[in-house]
């Protein structure tokens, strides 16, 4: 059974928080893609049970419930800081921890900066660093997503406004319309895996994201074109790399980067899967992750 309850930061914010999963389970900290904010996810939520994981997620500032911060040059490195609040929180020590699409980052981060309680990691379609050595960051995205990143790029006032003009629609559109509003981001591998209770899903993670407008969205962007914060090179624990070819999303050569530039990553690099398919793989994910952990 799912429950969504709210942390507290040290710095005075409220945190969204869902668990759900084996609730006598090894902790797995999921962290949600660009836009994401807690709502139930059945797939995601037997995958942990039947995994042995307790699952804990939370919505990141901005996002749902969770406060927005302050400050105006946010960095993934921030949700390491959250992250920690949200397992103080829980009384929670040792874990593990996954992250999808822009969660990917934040699980890297976790695994990076946080080796003496994170037991290993997993990147699934998720994101490489704006400055990576060698890395055409954009080369291969949908035009939607080119269009958007370009404009976090120039800052942060030109960013929000294209955000309220082009992304709030995609938040608000009902179950009906948003396969069509995302446009180029959803290859066919990725339109045949949006069946109707992920599209609904998908749909209610949207709504929550766009409570507060674009505010979440906005941090999360500019957040994707600045340093990180921390350096994969860094990372001693376990880490598991997921990406797929036909991903429109974040391109297949993140994948190939991260697996590259993460010490000792386990890449599954495969041609068939795309950004919202890896979905599919969370049993398969969640057991490699339980192997990684030695668990």
């Amino acid at each position: 059974m799912t429950e969504i309850s709210a942390v507290h930061t040290p710095d005075g914010r409220s945190l969204e928080v869902l668990t759900g999963g084996d609730p006598d389970g090894f902790p797995l900290l999921f962290h949600g893609g660009s836009p994401s904010a807690v709502v139930p996810f059945a797939p995601l939520d037997r995958a942990a049970r039947e995994a042995g994981f307790r699952l804990i997620t939370y919505s990141r500032p901005g996002y749902g419930d969770s406060t927005a911060r302050p400050r105006v040059e946010p960095r993934m490195v921030d949700d390491v800081a959250d992250s920690v609040a949200v397992l103080d929180a829980l009384d929670l020590d040792t874990f593990v921890t996954a992250g999808w699409s822009g969660g990917g980052p934040r699980a890297l981060g976790c695994a990076a900066l946080l080796p003496g309680r994170c037991l290993a990691a997993a990147s699934i379609a998720g994101v490489g660093p704006h400055d990576g050595a060698g890395l055409d960051w954009k080369a291969g995205m949908a035009p939607e997503n080119v269009a958007e990143y370009t404009a976090a790029e120039t800052g942060r006032a030109a960013y929000d406004a294209y955000l309220e003009k082009e992304f709030l629609p995609v938040l608000q559109a009902d179950a009906d319309d948003l396969a069509d509003a995302m446009g180029e981001l959803l290859p066919p591998v990725d339109r045949a895996a949006l069946d109707r209770p992920f599209l609904e899903w998908l749909t209610e993670t949207f709504h929550r994201a766009g409570v507060q407008r674009t505010a979440g969205v906005l941090d999360d962007g500019q957040a994707a074109v600045r340093p990180w914060g921390f350096d994969v090179g860094a990372i001693t624990v376990p880490v598991a790399i997921y990406q797929g070819r036909q991903d429109a999303m974040v391109p297949f050569a993140h994948g190939e980067w991260l697996a590259a530039h993460v010490p000792g990553a386990e890449a599954h690099l495969t041609d068939d899967d795309g950004h919202l398919t890896l979905v599919t793989r969370l049993p398969e994910i969640l057991a490699d992750l339980k192997r990684l952990a030695g668990r």
